[in-house]
């Protein structure tokens, strides 16, 4: 029996070479999901790319605190300032749900629909009042018929490098916690998370690592994060971007997706939407 696997694209809308290279995957069925940053310029315009994929294609909201879109939005801050105010518990809870509206209405305005899933950008969805406003938002916004699913960031194995283990320590089971008590669906493991170093065989190694430890683990997803090659001075992973894109589009995937036992599905495939 095949095990199946939420492959995710991260940062969709975040400029047009993002955008392509994660509607270009999609196409070739390597993913079953992508998360996009709605306070992103290119969002309403980009959105258009994924309009033929909509069958296929969990299309999420990447929630933004940390990005120079977020900056911009007014409510923005460096990631190292915002785990500091949530931890301590600094943050308006007020205010946080007024910014996971905010993304909530750019999200429906453009795809008219209300997202498959929600995830954070550099894993914000979790974090303390953060979690505790998107429980309450999704759970009011939408009180009947299926919900978003909620991507928990828990590292999957020991294999794991420390980063993995930073983000799953700033909220993985709380937040899955809180999920299941307000029955919104939930990812059970991320896999994906490393430092963005190394050429594109190295990334290549990892994804045969990933998917092995998939294999063992139902309700994974793997993010990933391809992109076309670009000159954008703002995003700092780009080449590393191309490099996921070519390991992504290879033969290696479905090859090790075969080797494995792994199905690719959508989320509400691999876990069924909660209904209120």
């Amino acid at each position: 029996m095949s095990v199946q696997l939420v492959i995710c694209a991260d940062d969709f809308g975040m400029n047009p070479a993002v955008s392509q290279g994660i509607a270009q995957l999609a196409a070739q069925a390597r993913l079953s999901a992508t998360s996009a940053m709605t306070l992103a310029p290119g969002w309403p315009t980009d959105v258009a790319l994924l309009r033929p994929l909509r069958q296929q294609l969990d299309v999420g909201l990447h929630l933004d605190w940390t990005s120079p879109f977020a900056m911009a939005a007014g409510h923005g801050k460096p990631l190292s300032r915002l785990m500091l105010q949530t931890q301590l518990r600094q943050l308006d809870r007020q205010q946080a749900r007024a910014v996971i509206e905010r993304q909530l209405d750019l999200f429906e305005a453009h795809w008219q629909a209300p997202p498959d899933h929600v995830d954070g950008h550099q894993h914000v969805q979790q974090f303390p009042v953060i979690r505790e406003a998107l429980v309450e938002v999704l759970t009011r916004r939408y009180p009947t018929g299926p919900r978003p699913w909620i991507r928990i960031s828990r590292p999957l194995t020991p294999r794991s490098d420390i980063k993995a283990w930073v983000i799953g320590a700033m909220g993985a089971q709380a937040l899955q916690r809180l999920a299941r008590q307000a029955g919104l669906p939930h990812s059970q493991w991320l896999s994906g998370i490393y430092s963005f170093d190394g050429d594109a065989s190295a990334y290549g190694l990892r994804l045969a690592d990933w998917l092995q430890d998939a294999a063992a683990h139902p309700g994974v997803v793997m993010m990933c994060h391809p992109g076309l090659s670009s000159d954008d001075t703002d995003d700092p992973i780009a080449h590393a971007r191309t490099q996921e894109l070519q390991e992504l589009e290879s033969p290696l995937l479905p090859t090790l997706m075969q080797r494995h036992g792994l199905q690719l599905a959508r989320g509400q495939q691999a876990w069924p939407p909660a209904t209120a």
